[in-house]
C-alpha cells in the first residue's frame, strides 16, 4: 500500500491532502464560503479506509452517446458529483473526477484504452486528482489562478499538473478547454463534439418542474441554468461574471450539456439560446436593467 493510500480525505468535499489522516483538523476547501462544513463537524477519512469499508465506482453509459460514460462513487463521498470519461477518436479525456480510486478502476480505464489527460472544473473537484493522474500515467490540467486551493505537492520528480494559462485550451485534437471564471476564477468548461461538459459556473436547474432538463412548452420567464459563486450558501454571480461566462463560450457550438451531477443532461439544437434567456432572466430578477449581458443577441 502507498503512503498516500493513508493520507487524509475531507468526507464533506472529497479533496486529499498530503497528512496522514490521523492528524487532519481542518478542511480549508470546506471553510471558504463556496462550500461548507456539515452541522456534525468536519470528519475524515483515506483510501485505504474507504477500500477497506467496500466503497466502489459504478460505469454508466450516456443514453444517447455510447462514447460517453458517467463515473460515481457509491456509497456517496464528498459532494457527490460524477466523472465523466469520453472516448474520441484521438483519446480518452477524464472530465472532473469523483474522490475513490482503486485496482479495479484503474483496470476499467485502462480496458478503454487509458487516458491521455485529466481536466477539473474547479477546486471542489481536485479532490485526489494526483492518485488519477499517477496510477494512469496523464496530465492533470487545472487553471493557475485557482493553484492556491490545491491541497497536494505535486511531485518534483514527474509534476502530473498542466496549468492552463490561456482562455481556452485544446487538451488534444477536438477536445477544449474553456475558461468561464465565475465560481472561482480558474473555472473551467470543455468542448467536445457539440457537447459541453459543465460544473459550477453554469448549473442546470433541476428542481420544481425541472425546467433545466424539462422544457417543453414551458412558460416565458423560465430559467434552465442558474449561475452562482456560493450553492451552499445562495450567493449568485455578478451580472459581470455571468456575462464573461457567456463571452468565452458564446463563439463555441453545443447541442448537449452535462452537468456535473447524475441526471444532469440536457438536450437540444436550441440549449444556447436558453443559457442567454437564462442569464437575461438571472440579471432583470436581481434587479439589473443596464448590464452589458442584457445587450447579446443569440445568433444560430
Amino acid at each position: 500500500m502507498s503512503k498516500s493510500a493513508n493520507y487524509a480525505i475531507c468526507v464533506a468535499c472529497g479533496t486529499q491532502f498530503d497528512i496522514p489522516v490521523d492528524d487532519a483538523k481542518d478542511c480549508r476547501i470546506c471553510d471558504d464560503p463556496r462550500q461548507f462544513v456539515p452541522p456534525t463537524g468536519q470528519e475524515w477519512t483515506s483510501l485505504a479506509k474507504l477500500r477497506e469499508q467496500g466503497f466502489k465506482n459504478v460505469w454508466t453509459k450516456d443514453e444517447v452517446d455510447d462514447r460517453v460514460w458517467f463515473i460515481t462513487s457509491e456509497p456517496k463521498i464528498g459532494i457527490g458529483q460524477r466523472a465523466m470519461f469520453l472516448q474520441t477518436e484521438h483519446g480518452n479525456i477524464l472530465w472532473d473526477l469523483t474522490p475513490f480510486i482503486d485496482e479495479k478502476l484503474i483496470a476499467e480505464v485502462n480496458s478503454k484504452g487509458g487516458l491521455k489527460a485529466i481536466v477539473i472544473s474547479h477546486p471542489h473537484f481536485y479532490n485526489t486528482h494526483l492518485e488519477w493522474a499517477e496510477a494512469l500515467n496523464c496530465p492533470v490540467f487545472i487553471s493557475p489562478e485557482d493553484q492556491q486551493w490545491l491541497c497536494r505537492a505535486d511531485s518534483p520528480e514527474k509534476p502530473r499538473r498542466k496549468f492552463i494559462t490561456g482562455p481556452i485550451e485544446e487538451i488534444i485534437l477536438g477536445v477544449t478547454a474553456i475558461k468561464t471564471g465565475g465560481h472561482f476564477p480558474g473555472s473551467l468548461v470543455l468542448h467536445w463534439d457539440k457537447k459541453l461538459l459543465i460544473a459550477d459556473s453554469i448549473m442546470i436547474v433541476p428542481w420544481g418542474e425541472k425546467s433545466g432538463i424539462y422544457h417543453i412548452n414551458r412558460p416565458p420567464g423560465t430559467i434552465s441554468f442558474s449561475f452562482m459563486w456560493s450553492y451552499p450558501n445562495m450567493i449568485p454571480l455578478s451580472p459581470k461574471a455571468i456575462h464573461v461566462i457567456w463571452e468565452a463560450v458564446k463563439l463555441f457550438d453545443f447541442e448537449t450539456m452535462h452537468g456535473g451531477f447524475p441526471g444532469m443532461d440536457v438536450r437540444g439544437s436550441g440549449l444556447k439560446r436558453r443559457l442567454l434567456e437564462s442569464m437575461k432572466i438571472w440579471v432583470t430578477s436581481a434587479g439589473y436593467e443596464e448590464t452589458e449581458v442584457l445587450n447579446e443577441e443569440y445568433e444560430g
